[in-house]
């Protein structure tokens, strides 16, 4: 039996391999292009992503808010790292930070500008988390949670996530703002703000991972 499923497998390999894929018969109408215009921003990645599958998106920053909320769960049982080293050369210290500085602009592009142009709120949280990293692994622990717990990072992530989801319920109830004029900055609607807000959802959520790890297990 076991030669029987390993034939049937390559064989239904190999029709994977040789059956054509034909393409779809769209006529004339072009599909980034009609995405563009429903969307009303110049992306039309943005577009798919943040208007027409918006659900998905939804449960995509949904299941990473689980994951922060797991990583808090997972590791509070465990005993703290007891000596948590860090960058004590001045080179590095300067790299790291200069590193952490472009990085962190870089993000603020993604998140304000990424409908206009290739980024987004997921690739300028991941951004801010990078700069977030960097400052963590040339500063103290002490002065890292300082600033976390002064600023209400915690709380902000949450609200962050739920004005997302209040927006995009709004949205897909068929609720939505004027476009305006494509290619501006002020333009597509809602989406702008749903970038925003995704870029902070991540970067705060990534703040806090990266403390908790540095905090349970030191600088990996």
């Amino acid at each position: 039996m076991k030669w029987i499923y390993i034939a049937a497998g390559i064989a239904l390999f190999v029709i994977f391999l040789l059956r054509p894929n034909p393409a779809p018969d769209s006529g004339d109408i072009s599909i980034v292009k009609s995405v563009v215009e429903d969307s009303g921003v110049p992306n039309a990645v943005t577009g798919i992503i943040l208007r027409n599958r918006l659900y998905d998106t939804i449960f995509e920053v949904v299941v990473f808010t689980i994951a922060v909320m797991g990583t808090r769960f997972l590791l509070t049982d465990e005993r703290p790292f007891c000596t948590i080293y860090q960058f004590t050369d001045e080179p590095s210290i300067i790299l790291a930070r200069l590193g952490a500085t472009i990085t962190a602009l870089v993000g603020i592009e993604l998140a304000i500008r990424g409908h206009l142009s290739p980024g987004g709120g997921f690739a300028a949280g991941v951004a801010g988390g990078t700069a977030i990293g960097l400052v963590a692994i040339t500063s103290s622990t002490e002065w890292m949670q300082g600033i976390y717990k002064r600023w209400h990072t915690s709380r902000w992530e949450k609200v962050s996530v739920l004005v997302f989801i209040v927006l995009s319920v709004i949205t897909l109830a068929g609720v939505e703002l004027p476009h305006g004029e494509l290619g501006t900055l002020v333009s597509g609607g809602v989406i702008p703000l749903l970038n925003i807000l995704v870029a902070v959802k991540v970067a705060l959520g990534s703040w806090a991972v990266v403390l908790l790890f540095i905090h349970y297990r030191g600088l990996l």
